[in-house]
């Protein structure tokens, strides 16, 4: 049985790096460089699907917490 080996997410870019110049490919973007492209397509698709549903698409958390606390 093989053994799984943990390597560090910086080591594997610069891995990715040189086989793509190796090949004569482009670089992959860096490790984190769509984060954030990521969370706000997330935001977007749960508030869509809410929409569907028939829910407030925000604000959900904040009219709860005043249902609860009686503000």
């Amino acid at each position: 049985m093989s053994e799984v080996i943990s390597v560090p997410l910086h080591e594997q870019y610069a891995l990715d790096v040189y086989r793509a110049a190796q090949h004569g490919e482009p670089a992959p973007p860096a490790p984190g460089t769509h984060d954030w492209a990521v969370f706000r397509e997330l935001r977007d698709y749960r508030r869509f699907r809410a929409v569907l549903a028939g829910r407030p698409s925000h604000g959900r958390l904040r009219a709860a917490l005043r249902s609860r606390l009686g503000f």
